[in-house]
């Protein structure tokens, strides 16, 4: 997952937004979100290389989410990041306290962003920049690197999220991911990977023949509990494969 805009909002009749973009080589297999047949309460997309997901929700208001850091220098993780949005869907924990425990074995994955929740609170971890920490209501965005950095693809992106907030459904949310604009050279991050990447990986929604946005996924969390999440999977040079809607 390489874009994430969400709202967190306790005491409000939607009190969880969000708006999630899965950016990956199109040969690497995946499964589109379903309920999974060990956890058939989990509903949550799956990729099938390592076993993992990137983002779902689960039970008792249950959500989870990652983006990796794009860090070319870094070392190859020991494990797959995906597994960090699994096992908090998949367990009880609460969301402070799965972060905690995930930060004694962080050494073991390359960079990330972990988002994980519940009915009461939305936590946030990245080890590179601090502890585990509860976040404060607000609009936030994750990419490639640590909460709210500004990158011009985020911040357009949360400007977005911000105008549907009134009145967020899931076509509005979807609206905004398939966003392609791409910003003027000089505004895009230095983040070691050359120009030309830096331009193919500036849009909201990605698409090329290898590499691109894979899902595009809304969730809106309603305050008696009820979610509606919606994903859309794509293929290469952006083309749309399906679109699967739960209401749970």
């Amino acid at each position: 997952m390489c874009l994430i805009v969400f709202a967190w909002r306790p005491g409000h009749p939607t009190p969880l937004v969000v708006a999630a973009n899965r950016d990956e080589f199109y040969a690497r297999p995946t499964l589109p979100l379903a309920a999974w047949e060990e956890a058939a309460d989990v509903y949550a997309g799956r990729d099938l290389e390592a076993g993992g997901t990137w983002l779902g929700i689960a039970p008792g208001g249950r959500f989870a989410a990652l983006t990796n850091v794009r860090d070319p220098g870094q070392p190859v993780g020991l494990r797959s990041r995906g597994e960090l949005v699994a096992g908090f869907l998949r367990g009880r924990e609460a969301p402070l306290e799965y972060l905690h425990h995930v930060q004694r074995r962080a050494s073991e994955y390359s960079g990330f962003n972990l988002l994980v929740g519940d009915a009461r609170q939305l936590c946030y971890f990245n080890p590179r920049i601090g502890l585990p920490r509860e976040l404060e209501p607000g609009v936030h965005g994750l990419s490639n690197a640590a909460l709210d950095t500004p990158w011009p693809k985020l911040q357009r992106a949360r400007a977005a999220l911000g105008e549907t907030l009134a009145a967020p459904n899931a076509e509005s949310l979807l609206a905004l991911l398939a966003d392609t604009h791409q910003p003027e050279d000089e505004r895009l991050p230095e983040t070691g990977v050359g120009l030309a990447t830096e331009r193919l990986l500036s849009s909201v929604f990605i698409a090329s023949q290898n590499y691109g946005t894979r899902a595009s996924t809304a969730l809106i969390v309603q305050a008696d509990g009820r979610r509606e999440i919606v994903e859309r999977s794509f293929g290469p040079c952006g083309a749309h494969l399906g679109e699967v809607r739960l209401l749970v």
